[in-house]
């Protein structure tokens, strides 16, 4: 006889079952208290990026967006899904905005259909950019790129409805969805509630909040990667059908129902970033673009750093395509090549996360004093002295670790996509994970400088 199936019912833990967190939640002070603060440093950083001193490390704004914000937002993301999005100030500026001089007008068919395409790009772009121009090392270039978003953000305001820069546009939107992926936090509905609403205000909104600013329906939603984290929904629910819940990480990752080729790619080409980052803060940087350089027969540094670039985000293509050439192959052609490509792409995707992470952390304990000797700098008081926050060997025994857990996600995440199939099936993945890591790993080990 057949054993029956016995389904787990098991109600998963909601943070709004806690009556202060719900009551916060469903108050005006949620996320606007969060938003007004971001809103307020964020102002002071453009201001003294555009206003203060050319030094680098000696700006607050700099150490700010570049010492504390880009190293932490890898770690929201992880902790806490897209609730940056939340209290972003570019998101508070196009509630503003809209308020007073806004549109209903539905966002482009061309946006809605390439937006995460035109995402990705404008996120190559941007990091392209900096190693040409040198926006890191420029506050005035920092400063000047934070104005053209602005820009951006005031626009898409005023002739589109809800937050159409934030969902279509925003650089950091497609790096958002794809770490909150593997996010420890989730928004959802409950079905049973949710398949009797009549409605539908958690969309469409109510006198309590407006409709959701991403355009996302809660009761078909099985991702966290558009989910903000705001509230409205939960502020406009009739039926207190919403809960947010922890969760294993990476657990998204293997129960995604439609994967999409954008997001696998995308995946794909921010390994082959955080490499470009990583060797152009290496000794050997000079000798790799003095052999570019041989081949492309210029010594132009735009020129050579393109061609690097390049190389760097579509070698993790190709072996991610080869690897599912070669799965596919061994599993007897029972899937296509592109199918394979698009759901295991998501498992690089802790990896992308731990490398980034482990980037970043170098900047942010290495020169992590910046931050408070440029805070109190703006007070009139003059501190200066060493920046490192631990020795250089420390760092790198921290992004060893970070990297491992990075790896033990992305083998777990292709054992649960690959419905815990045997080895000699999974084992091109495997071995495809295992050359990511390794390759971070020595990278690490390498020492490196500063750019800022």
């Amino acid at each position: 006889m057949p054993r029956k199936e016995v389904r787990n019912t098991k109600r998963p833990f909601n943070f709004l079952d806690i009556p202060i967190i719900k009551k916060f939640v469903k108050s005006r002070w949620y996320p606007g208290i969060f938003q007004w603060i971001a809103f307020i440093v964020f102002s002071i950083i453009v201001y003294e990026l555009v206003m203060g001193t050319v030094n680098p490390s000696r700006n607050f704004g700099t150490s700010m967006t570049w010492v504390l914000w880009w190293p932490i937002i890898p770690v929201l993301f992880i902790v806490a899904g897209r609730f940056w999005c939340a209290v972003c100030p570019f998101g508070k500026l196009s509630d503003f905005v809209r308020k007073f001089a806004g549109s209903e007008k539905p966002t482009p068919k061309f946006l809605k259909k390439y937006g995460i395409w035109l995402i990705d790009l404008f996120f190559i772009m941007i990091t392209w950019s900096d190693h040409v121009w040198g926006i890191v090392e420029s506050p005035r270039g920092s400063g000047y790129l934070l104005l053209v978003l602005v820009t951006m953000v005031v626009i898409t305001s005023v002739f589109y409805e809800r937050r159409t820069f934030c969902k279509n546009l925003c650089f950091l939107g497609g790096l958002a969805g794809n770490y909150s992926r593997s996010g420890m936090l989730e928004l959802r509905g409950t079905p049973d509630i949710c398949k009797t609403c009549k409605t539908q205000s958690c969309f469409k909104g109510s006198e309590n909040a407006e409709g959701c600013p991403m355009f996302q329906f809660v009761r078909t939603m099985d991702s966290s990667a558009e989910c903000n984290l705001c509230g409205n929904c939960v502020k406009s629910c009739p039926n207190n059908s919403i809960r947010i819940s922890p969760r294993v990480p990476t657990q998204e990752l293997w129960g995604i129902k439609k994967p999409k080729l954008e997001h696998a790619s995308l995946a794909a080409v921010i390994m082959g970033i955080v490499f470009v980052q990583n060797i152009t803060m290496l000794e050997i940087w000079e000798d790799i673009l003095g052999v570019i350089g041989s081949f492309t027969g210029t010594t132009n540094y735009t020129v050579n750093f393109s061609v690097a670039f390049v190389i760097s985000m579509i070698l993790p293509i190709l072996l991610l395509l080869g690897t599912a050439k070669v799965a596919t192959l061994l599993k007897g052609n029972a899937e296509k090549v592109k199918e394979n490509f698009v759901r295991f792409g998501y498992a690089i995707i802790p990896l992308d996360l731990a490398g980034h992470l482990a980037h970043n952390l170098f900047h942010i304990i290495t020169e992590g004093k910046a931050i408070w000797f440029n805070t109190v700098g703006l007070f009139g008081i003059n501190m200066s002295g060493e920046l490192s926050l631990l020795s250089g060997s420390s760092v790198q025994w921290i992004q060893y670790l970070i990297v491992f857990l990075g790896f033990v996600g992305s083998m777990y995440t292709v054992y649960r996509i690959g419905n815990k199939g045997p080895l000699r099936q999974l084992a091109p993945y495997y071995i495809f994970m295992l050359l990511l890591t390794l390759a971070n790993i020595y990278l690490f080990s390498l020492p490196m400088v500063h750019r800022v």
